[in-house]
């Protein structure tokens, strides 16, 4: 072990105890005011320090997460001590929605047509191609629609009371109102198609850019290399700048999620923290069911080797539970399915391919998280509405798992197009990294059964015939 590795585990132990004690010392605070009403102030005074002994661990951590949980707590306790201060600090999380906002057209843009069209080799694969995607659409429709249920059944966000008025001036803060009026299927169907893609973003009309996006990517496709290549570049360029964009915003959302927060306590009281524990519930609950109905099945189907696919995936899930990124855990991955027989060409296509066409955990994510910011705002969503939405976010969800924190922005996106209320999604981010976990191990591992699949159903898997060079690499 180097002084540098060394050094680094210290810190971390260090780091983790400051975080141990600022924990236990804000719940023994809360509870003996909670049991003992007459120690108000000393209870204040201990969740201050803790609060403080917070800041102190994030600070040395140096970590994104760490600040958005230290918001939380801090966030809560503006609240509660000082609601008209938090009221009025409102105006930072609007701030933050607006640099939200601003993110989303551009970036799905960019990684809708780099996706489509950086994979029109798939036509010179053939029917491997065709089967990958046919696998992706009915895992991720499978997810989404399990979300649908999860949160219908468990309806997490009823009870929250974000009254109409928070949600009409949340809406006001970042976007000018519109009237809501009740379109037929027709007029529905003319509205998906763009007429003016630059009015389309301006005015932020997603599906109407997803549409551009998909025509454009398809169109492109078709062109020769020589031709095709400078767009494409120029598509990966736009993709990459908003990456970096959406990192520089996120180094606000301590301060977006703390403000939205506070003001929610304010208004609203502790009740939210319930709500959210029942959404970070239901959302566990669902990927495990998920697994078990949709993962498995499939997996059997296919004849697959249950024990030994648990051992190949076992250390590309542990990476990407702990880092929340499925790139993260992509080598690992595709080191460990080729051991596992997977053929290499087929490999090197279906999980990459899945990273833009397969993302099953977060769509499941993103289609429970837009119903509970309906319920928190009392909102009800006909079965008819939820299927649109359930579509719009089959086509949305494709190509973000580069993005840090994708979920947010594609969430903020759909409750625009269906006039959800957007003060619950402030809501949700300061929980977002907790179930990023769940979400990024299902992602993982759901491209990693792909692989398998489609080796199988092209007659090429090979469990007991090991690549050698595949086992030398994962033995070292």
């Amino acid at each position: 072990m180097t002084a540098g590795t060394a050094t680094a585990k210290a810190r971390k132990a260090d780091v983790r105890g400051w975080v141990a004690a600022g924990v236990a010392l804000y719940l023994a605070a809360a509870l003996a005011q909670h049991f003992s009403p007459g120690s108000h102030a000393v209870a204040m005074v201990c969740r201050l320090a803790a609060i403080a002994l917070l800041a102190w661990a994030a600070a040395r951590r140096r970590s994104l997460t760490g600040w958005i949980f230290w918001a939380m707590l801090a966030g809560i306790e503006l609240g509660l001590d000082a609601p008209h201060a938090a009221i009025a600090s409102r105006v930072f999380s609007d701030i933050f929605l607006r640099l939200i906002r601003v993110i989303v057209a551009p970036l799905i843009l960019g990684t809708l047509i780099t996706g489509i069209a950086g994979h029109a080799s798939a036509r010179t694969v053939g029917r491997l191609g065709i089967k990958s995607l046919i696998y992706f659409e009915v895992l991720t429709t499978a997810a989404l629609m399990i979300g649908l249920a999860a949160i219908d059944l468990s309806k997490a966000g009823v009870g929250l009371n974000l009254s109409a008025a928070h949600t009409a001036n949340a809406a006001a803060a970042v976007v000018p109102a519109t009237p809501q009026v009740a379109l037929s299927w027709q007029q529905f169907l003319v509205h998906v198609f763009p007429e003016n893609i630059a009015s389309a973003v301006a005015e932020n009309q997603i599906l109407q850019v997803v549409v551009f996006a998909i025509l454009f990517g398809l169109a492109l496709g078709r062109l020769s290399e020589t031709k095709r290549a400078p767009l494409l570049r120029l598509a990966e360029s736009l993709t990459e700048t908003m990456f970096a964009f959406t990192n520089i915003v996120m180094l606000a959302a301590p301060v977006g999620v703390g403000a939205a927060l506070a003001y929610t306590v304010a208004s609203s009281g502790l009740g939210v923290m319930v709500n959210l524990g029942k959404l970070l519930l239901t959302l566990y609950v669902a990927l495990l069911l998920f697994a078990l109905l949709a993962m498995l099945p499939v997996l059997l189907l296919a004849r697959l080797p249950l024990i030994p696919f648990l051992r190949a995936i076992a250390e590309p899930a542990t990476i990407a539970f702990a880092t929340s990124t499925s790139e993260a855990a992509l080598p690992r991955a595709m080191e460990e399915m080729e051991a596992f027989g997977v053929p290499r060409g087929i490999v090197a296509f279906v999980i990459p391919t899945g990273y833009s066409f397969n993302l099953a955990g977060s769509a499941l994510y993103l289609s429970l998280a837009a119903v509970f910011t309906a319920q928190a705002a009392g909102i009800q969503m006909s079965v008819g509405r939820q299927a649109v939405m359930l579509l719009t976010l089959m086509l949305t969800s494709k190509g973000v798992a580069g993005v840090p924190r994708a979920g947010l922005v594609l969430l903020l996106a759909t409750a625009s197009m269906f006039g959800l209320p957007i003060e619950p999604v402030m809501i949700i981010l300061g929980i977002d990294a907790l179930m990023d976990m769940g979400r990024t191990v299902v992602n993982v591992v759901g491209n990693c059964l792909a692989s398998a699949v489609v080796a199988r159903w092209e007659g090429s898997f090979r469990s007991e015939a090991q690549s050698a060079e595949a086992v030398t690499v994962l033995e070292n």
